[in-house]
Formats: structure tokens, sequence, C-alpha cells
């Protein structure tokens, strides 16, 4: 296929679409194709399977060759062999009988992950079940060491690729082109929410609006060109060869519409993705259910009590504890350095606002000079937080040693104290002072149903450098799609946030 040179003159009486390219030809399309944009995938894939395979052969080794029990478990050379060779195939059999391998799984998300651990406890229970059925006898060494070390090699590798594609993608590199469906305000808020999330490897090059907004002569909206309006799209994907069609609730596009755009688009390469009315709910609380013979979303109501909430909060104090006890020299290290470094109390106690709007006092090892509270009034023109928090990324009151707690969020550590006693959670939405909640508007009060934490959406997200906006819409995600499963992804997040140290001042 011809290469499409975009920048080339365009008469004026050609169609608006056309005309964007020589007003704005720095915005130009690339025209090498749908199969070439996506010739990495199969690539990656067939990586991860090689890896996947030398994982379970390095595991066999070491299962093999590991004493469990009485004695050694090496019988053989060629045993040993048999064994390396068999793990292996039987290892990638298990991941592709989980769908493991298929790209709408990869890249993002837990459900890879998830399917790798399935495929894994799967493959242990039929390994036990045809040793007891036909009483044959496996080494132990399989069971207690080859199959957990390949599951977690296997999650390894799998996590270290992902990382390594996610920061190609951060330059530009394995994307593939996407054209967003809809009216304007859900067409600029996908496009701010893509933008941010650049990882997914999503490249945003126009939209589609409906004719009545999109007039004839429009060009530019948000800084996307207006490729068309909603009865064009099947045209503009094959126009510009698109790789994904995103569609956004419309009035418009009802079922009947929808459903022949999924027909027109099977002629195409183009992937269509939907996005529901109620995009901020998502996970466990979303089923589908045949009501009167239709499938019909179900949205249930927010865990916000129950048995789930009594395990968050065991949860919770169980591990504050641990880690009070493991980090207690880190903690007591900090608490002699400030004190020795700066004049003044080793902690800082203010007060915020949680859950029901009780007031508490939040515990954090003190990063300011002493009274540095009673001048946040002369500093407020100088801030760089959002419109409602003030942050400032050269703070005149930070001390020296006050910069560094900052940065690995060392400071937030007496917090687990805070979490002991039950006035937090290790995640949540952020504490708000009293003058920020006097700001919230109707969404924001639904964080109050919580108990605020000490990292959150919030910590891996972004942080000090979100919007107001950005920050309501994260803590009204959690609250309303929590598990703990996710507090755990969440956590899992913040340790890569807080070595990065993006937003933390």
């Amino acid at each position: 296929m011809a290469l499409l040179d975009l920048r080339d003159p365009i008469a004026l009486d050609q169609p608006p679409t056309q005309r964007f390219w020589r007003v704005f030809p720095a915005a130009r399309l690339r025209g090498e194709g749908t199969v070439a944009r996506r010739a990495w995938r199969p690539a990656y894939v067939r990586r991860i399977v090689v890896l996947d395979a030398l994982c379970a052969v390095f595991a066999s080794y070491v299962g093999f060759a590991a004493p469990v029990g009485h004695g050694v478990a090496v019988k053989s050379i060629g045993a040993a062999i048999g064994f390396m060779t068999v793990l292996p195939v039987v290892w990638v059999l298990a991941m592709l009988i989980a769908r493991s391998y298929e790209p709408r799984f990869l890249w993002v998300g837990v459900e890879e992950f998830r399917r790798v651990f399935s495929a894994a406890t799967l493959l242990l229970a039929c390994v036990a079940t045809i040793a007891w059925g036909l009483e044959v006898q496996v080494a132990r060494g399989f069971v207690v060491v080859a199959l957990p070390l390949a599951t977690a090699l296997t999650l390894l590798q799998r996590w270290g690729n992902r990382v390594w594609l996610h920061r190609r993608r951060a330059h530009g590199h394995y994307q593939q082109t996407a054209v967003i469906v809809g009216h304007r305000s859900g067409v600029a808020a996908m496009h701010a929410q893509m933008d941010r999330e650049a990882h997914h490897g999503y490249r945003i090059i126009g939209c589609c609006l409906p004719p009545h907004t999109a007039g004839k002569d429009e060009v530019l909206f948000d800084d996307l060109p207006v490729l068309g309006d909603l009865n064009e799209v099947v045209d503009v994907v094959r126009r510009y060869e698109v790789d994904t069609v995103t569609v956004l609730p419309s009035p418009e596009l009802d079922g009947s519409v929808l459903r022949q755009l999924g027909w027109d688009l099977e002629s195409t390469q183009a992937e269509l993705l939907l996005a529901p009315a109620v995009t901020e709910v998502a996970g466990p609380r979303v089923r589908i259910r045949p009501v009167s013979g239709l499938p019909l979303m179900h949205v249930e109501r927010p865990e916000l009590r129950g048995m789930r909430r009594v395990t968050k909060e065991a949860f919770d104090r169980v591990v504050a504890a641990t880690a009070i006890v493991l980090l207690a020299p880190v903690l007591l290290a900090v608490a002699l350095t400030v004190k020795l470094t700066s004049p003044g109390p080793v902690f800082y106690r203010h007060e915020r606002v949680g859950k029901g709007e009780t007031p508490f006092h939040v515990l954090k090892f003190r990063t300011m000079v002493p009274g540095a509270d009673k001048v946040v009034d002369t500093l407020l023109d100088q801030s760089d937080g959002n419109a409602v928090q003030f942050k400032m990324r050269s703070d005149p009151r930070v001390t020296p040693v006050g910069r560094v707690l900052r940065r690995f969020s060392i400071d937030e550590l007496p917090q687990l104290f805070n979490v002991l006693s039950g006035t937090m959670s290790l995640v949540g939405p952020r504490p708000h002072v009293t003058r920020e909640v006097e700001q919230y508007g109707h969404d924001m009060r639904r964080r109050l149903l919580v108990k605020p934490g000490i990292t959150g959406l919030w910590q891996i997200s972004g942080r000090s450098n979100l919007s107001w906006d950005d920050s309501v819409r994260l803590d009204v995600r959690y609250v309303e799609n929590w598990s703990l499963t996710f507090d755990l992804m969440i956590l899992a997040k913040t340790l890569g946030a807080v070595f990065r140290g993006s937003g933390a001042y």
C-alpha cells in the first residue's frame, strides 16, 4: 500500500477533514497501515512464550535437584532431562489453555497475571488428581518447588516485559491509532484520559462528532482533527486505516446503530471499544444479567459495610502492626535525624477530616520548620497545587532533611500508627483538611464514606501533579469500586510510584 503523503498542498474546496493537514502540517498520519503497526504484537507474544518455557526449564531443574523430604530428588541424568523437557511443554500448554497469550489480556490490567496464576493452580490440581487416581508417585520437588517457582518466575518475566513495553510506549513506540466518537464533552474527557494513560498505547488521531455540533467547516476540536460525523465512522476508519474506534454514549448511537457499526467494522482491521454510561463503575460491581430476554448491565451497590469491610479492617491492622515492627529501626533512625538536624518536635500532628466527617490527627515526621502552618496564608499566591489544595514545589518552609523524606514519602510512615488505631486505612482517599472539605461538591462527599488511606489511586496516578477534578474522579472511583484485590494492586504499584517520586513535593 502506498504511503499517504498528507503534507501535500490541498485545495480549499476539498473537505475540511483534508484541509486540516494543510492548516496543521505537523499533525499527520504516518500511513504505514494497520498490519505494519501491529507487527510487533506476534513478536511480543512469541517472546513471552519462549520466556515462559525457559522459566519452566529452570524451575524443573531446581525442583528435581532440590532436597525435599528425605534425601536428594535426583535419581539419574536421564530422569532429569525428561523432567526438564516435559514440564516446559506442559507449562506452555497450560498457559495456552488459560488464554494467557491472547492480546486482549496482555499489556495492561491484572487479567494476564490472574490467568497465569489460574493456569498454575489448574496444573497443580491436575497433577494431584492424576497422581491420586492412578497411584503414580510424583516427585515432591515437582509439587513443592518446581510449580511454585515456575509461577513466580513467569509472573516476574511478564511484569518485566510489560514495564519495558510501557516505557517504549511512553516514547511513542508500539502504539495504535484511535478515533473517538461521541459528543463534545465526552470526547474531551476521553481524550484527556487517554493522554494521561499513554502506556496503554493509543494515539488519538481525530474524532467524529454529531452532525448538528460539527459544522461543515469545523477542522479542529480539543486539539483533535474532526474527521467526520457519527455517520462517517466506517469511512474514516477505511480512509485513515484506524486501529481502534472508541464510541462514547450518545443518543444517536443506540442499540441498532451500534450493532450495524460493529457489523460494518468487521470488514476492517479496527477494534470497537464501547464506553458505558457508568464508566467509573467497574470490577465486581458490574454483572451482565438476562432481564426480560435482554442482556442488561446490573450495577450492584458499593460494599461499604459487611464481612468484606471487616476483612479490610483486619488486614489493615495486621499489616500495619507487622510493618511497624519490621520498620522500627528505620523509624528510630529517621526520628533521630529529624531531631538532630532541626529544632522542634519529631512528629507533626495535623487535624484532618476522616470517615463520616469525623476529625482526627494525622501523624507524620516533621519536614518543615516549626510554625510553618502559621505562615501558609502568606504563600497562597505561590501555590503549585490545584484549585483547592495548597502545594509548593520549592516550599521555603521545608528543611533539607524534609525534602528527602518527602521525595520518598518516608514522612508518611508514622501514619501506620493511625491505621493501627483505626482512624485510617492502608489504602483509601487522602485525608483533607477542613478548609478543603468545605469546598467539596456532591460527588466529592462520597469519599467521606470510607476511611482515608496512607496510599490510594492518587498516589499511583500523579499525586500532587493531579488537578482537583482528577482527584475527585480517582477518589470517587475508589469508593465505588473498592475490593481487597484492588487494595493489593494499589499497594504494589505504590512502591514504584514512591521510587519514581513523581508529584512528591
